[in-house]
């Protein structure tokens, strides 16, 4: 342990360097990547200085002893079992504070929701989904900004793309990746039958452009006029944008601003960081990583999470855990849920390492 202290120290003491050097000032993208490691490193700063002040405090002690200085033998016990205390001590929070850190943390995210299996009902949980969660954002400080939203005919959403700004934003939102599945009784339901459907979630970690770099050839952009439900005419305009990766074949549409600028800029964003995960999984699973895809198939039989409202019960299939109260959970209270996932994920890296 002391030697992989020892060597972040000296790596943050040569990043601070590097970062007031006026030719890495000038490169954005590796002033950027300076910037992120030394910001990983900071938050143990004090941890890592702690624990090697403990381990040296040892050295001098056992070097006291080693020396026959008789006088100085009680004081150097004495400092030694302090110092072994504080190493015992605080090594168990280094075992957590130095885990594999995901390349994401510290980037904002954009969380894309589409309806899945389940027609109307899907809609509509779809819509309370991204309440829950944009109340959840506000309750943690986060800023929102929805980038696009196709409603349903009848009710609730079948698309919604937001983006969440702040502290920690891929860290908080990064375990609602998947498929969640309704269990409920549709008000329209005359003989109380239990409906399920699905609805799909992706947490993507928001890319710059420093991360993904999008040439002019590498797209195909369309121009046409913004419809709203029903084929109402928001704007007669041509400013709503279509966006084509051709290598991918991913599309991005973007209708809800008057402005074609503001479309075009709000599609790219959402493109890049769609590129930005593909290029980690694919990186992923070049290293033999098992991860699973980010979207989903919107398919009942695969599932994260189920809510079932009649039971007034929430079960994360991940950790095996059920929560009740879906009511107030269903009003942005995810902490606890996110809480308990973020300490198994803990409890695995400590196992694997």
């Amino acid at each position: 342990m002391i030697e992989k202290v020892n060597k972040l120290l000296v790596e943050f003491q040569g990043i601070e360097n590097q970062l007031s050097s006026p030719e890495n000032v000038a490169d954005q993208k590796k002033f950027r990547e300076l910037s992120i490691r030394h910001a990983q490193i900071a938050e143990n700063i004090d941890l890592l200085r702690s624990y090697a002040a403990a381990w040296q405090n040892r050295v001098e002690a056992d070097e006291i002893l080693k020396s026959g200085d008789v006088e100085m033998k009680e004081i150097a016990e004495e400092q030694k079992i302090i110092a072994e205390k504080q190493i015992e001590e605080l090594e168990e929070e280094l075992k957590i504070a130095l885990l594999p850190r995901d390349e994401n943390e510290g980037k904002n995210v954009i969380v894309e929701i589409r309806a899945g299996t389940g027609g109307e009902e899907a809609a509509l949980f779809a819509a309370e989904l991204a309440r829950a969660y944009l109340r959840f954002a506000e309750s943690e400080n986060l800023k929102t900004e929805i980038l696009s939203k196709s409603e349903a005919e009848a009710g609730g959403i079948k698309e919604i793309i937001f983006r969440v700004e702040g502290n920690c934003a891929y860290q908080k939102f990064k375990f609602e990746a998947g498929t969640h599945r309704v269990q409920r009784i549709p008000a329209t339901e005359s003989k109380g039958r239990i409906h399920t459907s699905a609805v799909t979630v992706a947490v993507l970690p928001e890319a710059e452009e420093v991360d993904i770099e999008i040439k002019p050839d590498e797209i195909r952009v369309d121009t046409f006029c913004s419809s709203g439900p029903g084929g109402q005419s928001v704007n007669t305009t041509y400013s709503a944008i279509r966006i084509t990766h051709l290598a991918t074949g991913l599309i991005v549409s973007q209708q809800d601003e008057k402005s074609q600028i503001k479309n075009r800029a709000k599609a790219m964003q959402v493109l890049r960081s769609r590129l930005l995960a593909l290029k980690q999984e694919e990186a992923a699973r070049e290293r033999g990583e098992l991860r699973s895809g980010m979207i989903g198939s919107g398919d009942r039989s695969e599932k994260i999470r189920t809510y079932n409202f009649p039971q007034d019960r929430i079960t994360d299939h991940r950790i095996g855990r059920n929560f009740s109260n879906l009511p107030k959970i269903m009003e942005g209270n995810l902490a606890e849920i996110i809480a308990e996932l973020r300490e198994s994920e803990i409890a695995e890296k400590i196992k694997s390492n």
